[in-house]
């Protein structure tokens, strides 16, 4: 890490966001630590996610799983601070991206009038050189032009919103071209407990991706060793 920038910490001086995901568990890898450090601040957060997870858990038919992954993502939420998650009905592990996509998140942008949305990685690989899937690229994507959609009232203009141009930011998590961060350290461990609400998810699952504390703690030392030594969660940030 020594050959490589200090990470600038995301701004703060912000009131509301809405955080954009593909699937139940999203913001629990990762982004959930610093929505429990803003929700402390006295932020609102609101969540959206474009699928039930219903094919998440390969043990269980998606008729099971996506109303058990429901109510798993509401539980995580309410970990951290947020009391609002919406879902939206785009298939899991189908997503497109596309015209219904970017409407339903920019409807989404126009109710909820944020000033920061958060989502996830929308390029081809993580950090590191893993590669990222379909159903994260998509939505990532369509949450960033969603916010533009949401500020032009000449588009979906069947949406009966008001538009918003408030938008100040997208953090983008996990993007291997982040250059920003958020010091977790005091919400670190609810971050961890936000994912350890994932109860069914993570019983399929292997390795460290089903240790919470394990994962989470890395990926914060990682960051953090750009970030002053403390444990971070970091962001690309994409001025609006």
């Amino acid at each position: 890490m020594a050959d490589l920038p200090e990470l600038e910490p995301v701004p703060e001086d912000w009131e509301r966001a809405l955080a954009v995901v593909a699937h139940p568990d999203d913001l629990e890898y990762g982004a959930s630590g610093a929505i429990a450090r803003w929700t402390a601040q006295g932020k609102h957060v609101a969540y959206l996610l474009a699928s039930r997870g219903e094919a998440g858990i390969d043990t269980l038919p998606p008729e099971q799983a996506g109303p058990l992954r429901e109510r798993e993502q509401t539980a995580s939420a309410a970990v951290v601070g947020v009391d609002v998650v919406e879902f939206l009905d785009h298939p899991d592990g189908m997503i497109e991206y596309g015209l219904p996509l970017r409407r339903d998140i920019a409807a989404a942008i126009r109710r909820h009038r944020p000033e920061v949305v958060i989502t996830g990685n929308h390029h081809e690989t993580f950090p590191g050189g893993f590669l990222n899937m379909a159903d994260h690229r998509a939505v990532g994507r369509a949450a960033v032009d969603a916010v533009r959609d949401a500020a032009n009232r000449w588009v979906f203009r069947d949406l009966d919103l008001e538009p918003w141009s408030g938008v100040r930011f997208v953090a983008v998590n996990a993007s291997p071209h982040g250059g920003h961060a958020v010091d977790v350290t005091d919400t670190f461990d609810l971050g961890v407990a936000s994912l350890r609400e994932h109860k069914a998810y993570l019983a399929a699952l292997s390795g460290d991706m089903a240790r919470p504390e394990v994962f989470l703690r890395q990926a914060a030392e990682q960051a953090g060793a750009r970030f002053g030594g403390r444990l971070a969660v970091g962001f690309e940030v994409l001025v609006m």
